[in-house]
């Protein structure tokens, strides 16, 4: 940066061209100046040569200038000026009295401040006075319309008709009894003293009146053949208030309507009860008797007994058969007797206790409601029902003391719990109690006729039931036909206690059959009597459902082992010889030294006896199969099967004569595997 010296622009500062300075000090020039090089202007005047002093003089005459022209300006407008001055002057005055005008504005608006203030705190009280008049208003109003008695109202409690009109003023006195009794302010007031009197005649008569309009309907219950379902929903419930009037303002009077009530529907129950089941008693078909056992003679039972149905009418003793269409009508009407009996109609006893108890379920549940919603009381019930429990208890109890159906008994207890279902769908529990001591009669009786059944299988003699006969036996096809009844009622219950017995009971029978088998002289009828019973029973039990359980298992299993103790004894029927040489020696080595080696001499009569023989004795096997077993296909398969047998003792009997020395003699008596085969073929084509 070029320095720049100030003195060549201000030149020599001499004191004496100043003379007039004097008092001037220029303390502080020095600073000021080196402070004015960085200022532009100054920069600026320095940079064209020009000096201070000279400058400040054209400075200033530009100055003196310009203040002279400005005071022509001044001049020039001095009669503006004036006006202005003047207008400013009336504006000062204008607003001076504004202001005095707006203060009193200011003055005279707090005054009416305060007023309102005071008129707001009036508003404010009078807005509480106000309302505490219309409060107090309405309380008197609603005091007066609560404890006045409008004649109106006494006319009608006195000498109105119970009706709609009626009772919705009982619901007003109602309102009114209870109002002067409720406040005890109410009770101290002079109104009441006027107006109780009144009111408690009113009550009085009320009570009085309603009380034999209640009693007249409820008689009209006990009139023969009314439906008593209608009249309580169609009459009775429209006056339901009446009730609860009663409950509440005549409690004394309410327990007479109430039992009322009671004594009536327990004796019109009671006995449209016991007249339908006198009528169902009529329509009863006695199943079994205490004779009807499984392991009782046939011959030895009484078919001409008077209380007996004919044995055509009584397939049902060990069979459940079209009987288990019971369980799915459950939700059918009940039976109505004149109708059935009209057409000679005869039921198991089972029709005729799903139709008293679907009759029983309906009645108490549309009885249940009715007193939960009339009287308010669900406890009436069990009073009520009193009666009909008992009539239904004395039937039922004799009727189960003298049931051996034990069939019958079972689809009884499946039938009291599908109506213990369709009650707790209702959700109705009046007949829980009921239904449950229904159950708890029928298992102990179910047992005692099961029990029955086993001792009379324990307890049977042999010679008596025995007959000189293959076929299946007839306890046996009693025993097949109830066990797979009851296997058929457990399906979809899977009772423990059940499934128990029935092995009890294939215990029992499986000891009585054998017992039976060894009245054959001969082992060989001995199988053939045990196989035809099994797979009797097997096929019986199949009929009842594809998964027969542990006691199909059992028999299909002893079925078995009879069949092989079978195809044994006929083959040793008809070769024996090969048969006990094959188990005896074929095993031995024939190419063996020792003495007891198998010689040709010994194997030869083995194979020309069967050479001579095999086609007419597999014959006559097919017949003896064929005459044995009551089952065509059980007896085929047994066939096929000592068919098999046979083949294979034969086979063995070939390879042994094969290893004989000088067995090769005997090839031409040998008969031919192949042909053994297709022999065996053509009795497996008629299977």
């Amino acid at each position: 940066m070029k320095v720049l010296d100030l003195g060549a622009f201000v030149g020599d500062l001499s004191m004496e061209d100043d003379g007039a300075s004097d008092d001037v000090s220029l303390e502080g020039l020095q600073q000021e100046l080196e402070e004015c090089v960085n200022d532009d202007v100054v920069a600026n005047i320095l940079s064209k040569g020009i000096k201070l002093r000279d400058y400040t003089k054209t400075v200033e005459k530009n100055l003196r200038e310009g203040e002279l022209d400005s005071i022509q300006d001044y001049i020039k407008e001095s009669d503006n000026l004036v006006s202005l001055h003047d207008q400013i002057r009336d504006c000062d005055t204008i607003l001076s009295q504004m202001e005095s005008l707006l203060s009193g504005f200011q003055a005279e608006i707090g005054s009416i401040s305060s007023d309102i203030k005071v008129l707001q705190e009036k508003s404010m009280d009078m807005g509480l006075k106000l309302k505490n008049r219309k409060l107090a208003e309405s309380k008197l109003a609603k005091f007066v319309e609560d404890i006045i008695v409008p004649p109106r109202m006494v006319d009608i409690i006195v000498d109105g008709e119970v009706n709609e009109e009626y009772m919705r003023t009982l619901e007003i006195l109602s309102k009114k009894l209870k109002f002067v009794t409720a406040d005890s302010t109410v009770k101290t007031s002079m109104a009441l003293k006027d107006v109780q009197p009144e009111l408690e005649r009113l009550r009085q008569k009320a009570v009085s009146k309603v009380f034999d309009f209640m009693v007249q309907k409820l008689y009209a219950l006990r009139k023969p053949k009314t439906n008593i379902q209608i009249l309580q929903q169609s009459v009775l419930l429209k006056y339901k208030y009446v009730i609860a009037f009663l409950k509440e303002h005549g409690k004394e009077v309410y327990t007479e309507a109430r039992a009322a009530y009671l004594d009536t529907m327990n004796k019109v129950l009671s006995a449209h009860f016991r007249a339908y089941i006198q009528a169902l008693e009529k329509l009863q078909l006695d199943i079994a008797t205490s004779n009807d056992l499984i392991g009782v003679e046939a011959r030895g039972t009484s078919l001409f007994s008077t209380r007996r149905e004919p044995l055509k009418n009584r397939s049902s003793v060990f069979s459940l058969g079209d009987r288990i269409h019971i369980l799915k009508e459950i939700d059918q009407p009940a039976l109505i007797p004149h109708i059935a009996e009209a057409s000679s109609q005869r039921y198991p006893y089972e029709v005729l206790f799903r139709s008293l108890h679907k009759l029983l379920m309906d009645t108490a549940s549309s009885e249940y409601l009715f007193c939960d919603e009339f009287f308010g009381e669900e406890s009436l019930f069990s009073d009520i029902f009193a009666g009909p429990f008992a009539v239904i208890d004395e039937h039922f109890n004799a009727i189960l003391s003298n049931s051996f159906d034990a069939i019958g008994l079972m689809l009884m207890i499946r039938l009291t719990h599908q109506h213990q279902l369709i009650m707790s769908r209702r959700r109705i529990p009046c007949l829980d109690s009921y239904l449950d001591k229904v159950n708890i009669a029928l298992w102990p009786r179910f047992k005692m006729v099961f029990d029955m059944h086993i001792n009379s299988l324990r307890n049977a003699n042999v010679k008596t039931l025995w007959e000189d006969d293959v076929r299946p036996h007839y306890v046996m096809r009693r025993y097949a036909e109830f066990t797979a009844s009851l296997i058929h009622l457990n399906v979809d219950y899977g009772d423990g206690q059940l499934e128990m017995n029935l092995e009890r009971l294939r215990m029992a029978v499986d000891d009585l059959i054998m017992k039976l088998s060894t009245q054959f002289l001969k082992s060989k009828l001995q199988s053939v009597f045990l196989i035809n019973n099994y797979d009797m029973t097997i096929a019986v039990l199949k009929e009842a459902g594809p998964d027969g359980g542990k006691i199909q298992i059992h028999f299909e299993e002893v079925l078995k082992s009879q069949t092989t103790i079978y195809v044994e004894e006929l083959l040793l029927e008809h070769f024996s010889d090969l048969i006990k040489f094959v188990k005896t020696r074929a095993s031995e080595d024939p190419s063996s030294s020792s003495e007891k080696a198998i010689s040709v001499n010994e194997v030869e009569p083995l194979v020309k006896d069967f050479a001579s023989r095999w086609k007419d004795t597999i014959e006559l096997m097919h017949k003896d199969v064929i005459t044995s077993f009551s089952n065509f296909l059980c007896g085929m398969e047994i066939l096929r099967t000592s068919l098999t047998q046979l083949l294979l003792y034969y086979t063995r009997l070939s390879e042994c004569v094969k290893k004989v020395q000088g067995g090769s003699a005997l090839n031409k008596d040998l008969v031919s595997i192949q042909l053994i085969i297709h022999e065996i073929r053509k009795f497996s084509r008629t299977f």
